[in-house]
């Protein structure tokens, strides 16, 4: 609406400026053309992106819910103009009996009448008053009142059918979220000089798929990798390579074990005084930019980074690094701004910050002058906001740093970087992975499990399992290895992100390599089976996209119906990922989807073959279409998810 009014105001000014030429206004002939111009190429721009939103608007996926949601809002302010915030809820019906979706909003109305209104109402009334005042709309076929209030909501079949059209032909689009946000996610962080474990595997996985959900809904996403690549620590790490490889300067040093280096530097540091004391010389030289001590520490940082990036190689992640020293230089003036704003107390030589609602300060200078990691963070969250102007900061780090993150977030708001009305700073939580004992998840000699190992752990076991099944008789070798690490690589994914991220979860290689249940397993599978459908009947993707043009797509069948419906709530799904960051709901819906495909499948023909001769003798093409627009959804959400299928398993 603001562009088409932009529009018309410089369409009207570009005549003004004419009649200006005519009048004979002071104004040069060349300035009159000049100034008409820009005002021409403003319209055009505008004209042209107001076309992009529509038609993006109209490729977009609707979310059903949402429609409900502001019918039965118009329905509800149109009956009770007087009442302010009336509770509004809709969600997907249970039972088929009870119609596709449900209004459950005159009992919370009810209590709110009585509270602020002093009116004893029954729910059914108000329930009839509000479908009363339903406005007219292309999605409700009808209404009807069950039980005390509760208003069943049966949707128009050419509408779902219409919408299924669209997804068919424009693919899946993601439902309007609104304005663009730059969103930055902080995820992975794992320590240079120290081995990815299973520890960093949760943060990795989820970081990466909300980065793909947000990116998707069409913001601009920065994924940052806040690396642990400063500190004392490396004193210990550059001392010890100075004895091990003291001409490192000149000849690469061949680190082939990091973390058995780490080790090494550590037992020394904790066992030999004189080592302990070069060591924190080191440090002081590495702060101060000594070019000798900055190469040693690139030298230990390129050695990890090489390490790590085998892993984002296997769990196909796209990050950004950006480690605490990235933000070493801005911490004197984080220092600076607390003190100005008389935010600092002095507590035994430490400059410490309280922050109202939080009993344990934050440290952001050490009695000896050094920065921690409070110091780090506060940095790097101005950074984010004032730097990078996010509009949402998701910060993707173990529940154990709850206090810590809340407190900085705290410190933030308190000091004025952000306003949480305006901007959204969040931190993902989840729980640590368990063994199968229910214990933390380590080796039988009671080490962290390496992440590496336990990687290709994942893809030994999921080739015994294709080899299980005979897999390897009807796949080529290509087809055999694609499947391998869909299967290894997609199931260590998804048997995290199928759980809710706050809970501890169980890693499982026999339950997540299962073909059966709610695991990617199951899910690839019958992900396949879906996408053969149309192969098999010799169906290619120009006659399904002539189809879905042409074709109306029945839904009489009550598993057609079922199957349709359920395709369709996808967006709202996405929708709802994108307010609570709880990826398991979408686990949830595509295993929801594969087993409601599989009961439309068994009910309903899309092929039918002569019993004899096996031939083909007619194909539904409006059930092919279903499968399509299920395969569809379904590749979608495996791309969330960080999943790839392969077309053969």
């Amino acid at each position: 609406a603001f562009q088409e009014n932009e529009i018309k105001l410089l369409a009207a000014e570009i005549e003004h400026l004419k009649n200006f030429g005519c009048l004979g206004v002071s104004l040069s002939l060349e300035g009159l053309r000049d100034e008409n111009a820009k005002l021409k190429y403003r319209l055009n721009f505008l004209q042209r992106s107001l076309r992009e939103e529509r038609s993006k608007m109209a490729k977009s996926m609707i979310n059903i819910n949402s429609c409900l949601q502001d019918i039965f809002g118009a329905a509800i302010r149109a009956a009770y103009p007087d009442l302010e915030n009336p509770p509004l809820v809709v969600m997907p019906s249970q039972q088929p009996k009870f119609g596709d979706y449900q209004c459950n909003s005159a009992m919370g109305i009810t209590q709110l009448l009585l509270k602020t209104k002093e009116q004893k109402v029954s729910p059914r009334e108000i329930a009839e008053k509000i479908t009363k005042n339903i406005p007219a709309n292309e999605c409700i076929q009808k209404v009807e009142i069950a039980g005390p209030g509760f208003i069943n909501v049966h949707l128009r079949k050419d509408f779902v059918s219409k919408q299924l059209s669209s997804l068919l032909m424009n693919g899946v689009q993601p439902p309007a979220v609104g304005k663009r946000k730059k969103v930055v996610v902080d995820f992975s962080s794992p320590n240079i000089a120290k081995e990815m474990h299973v520890g960093h595997l949760r943060s990795t996985i989820i970081g990466e798929s909300m980065c793909r959900l947000f990116e998707f809904a069409g913001h601009d996403v920065l994924r940052l990798n806040h690396l642990g690549d400063w500190g004392t620590q490396f004193g210990m790490l550059i001392a010890h390579l100075q004895d091990k490889f003291p001409d490192y300067l000149s000849v690469s040093p061949p680190i082939g074990d990091l973390q058995a280096f780490y080790k090494e530097s550590k037992r020394r540091f904790d066992t030999e005084e004189e080592f302990k004391k070069r060591a924190y010389q080191c440090v002081v030289l590495l702060q101060s930019k000594n070019p000798d001590f900055i190469k040693a520490w690139e030298l230990i940082c390129d050695v990890s980074r090489k390490e790590f990036q085998k892993i984002y190689n296997c769990l196909d992640i796209t990050i950004v690094e950006r480690g605490e020293s990235f933000y070493h230089e801005m911490m004197k003036d984080i220092v600076k701004e607390f003190e100005d704003k008389g935010f600092v107390q002095v507590d035994d030589g430490r400059k410490i910050v309280f922050v109202p609602g939080f009993p344990v300060p934050l440290t952001i200078m050490k009695s000896d002058g050094g920065y921690t990691y409070d110091t780090s963070d506060l940095a790097a969250l101005k950074h984010r906001l004032c730097e990078e102007k996010a509009d949402t900061l998701i910060y993707v780090v173990d529940s154990g740093q709850s206090v810590h993150l809340q407190t900085v977030f705290a410190a933030g708001q308190m000091i004025g970087w952000y306003d949480p009305k305006v901007t959204r700073v969040a931190h993902a939580a989840f729980g640590v992975v368990l063994g199968e004992d229910k214990k933390k998840f380590k080796t039988r000699s009671g080490d962290t499990v390496r992440l590496i190992d336990l990687l290709e752990e994942g893809l030994k076991r999921a080739m015994d399992k294709l080899r299980d099944k005979e897999r390897d008789k009807v796949l080529t070798a290509e087809e055999l290895k694609a499947a391998q690490t869909s299967v290894a690589f997609g199931c260590i994914k998804y048997a995290d992100l199928s759980h809710n991220r706050l809970n501890d979860y169980v890693f499982s290689f026999d339950k997540m390599l299962d073909d059966r249940g709610n695991t990617a397993a199951y899910l690839l599978y019958a992900f396949t089976r879906i996408r053969a459908i149309a192969r098999l009947a010799s169906i290619n993707e120009q006659m399904l996209q002539k189809a879905a043009r042409e074709e109306v797509l029945i839904l009489d069948h009550e598993k057609e119906w079922k199957l349709g419906k359920c395709i369709l709530r996808f967006p709202e799904i996405l929708q709802k990922i994108l307010e609570d960051l709880l990826l398991h709901t979408l686990c949830d819906y595509l295993y929801e989807l594969a087993t409601t495909f599989t009961e439309f499948y068994d009910n309903c023909y899309c092929i039918e073959k002569d019993r004899q001769t096996g031939q083909i003798i007619k194909v539904n093409m409006w059930r092919l279409l279903l499968c399509e627009a299920t395969a569809t959804v379904m590749a979608k959400g495996f791309d969330i998810l960080g999943i790839k299928p392969v077309q053969r398993m």
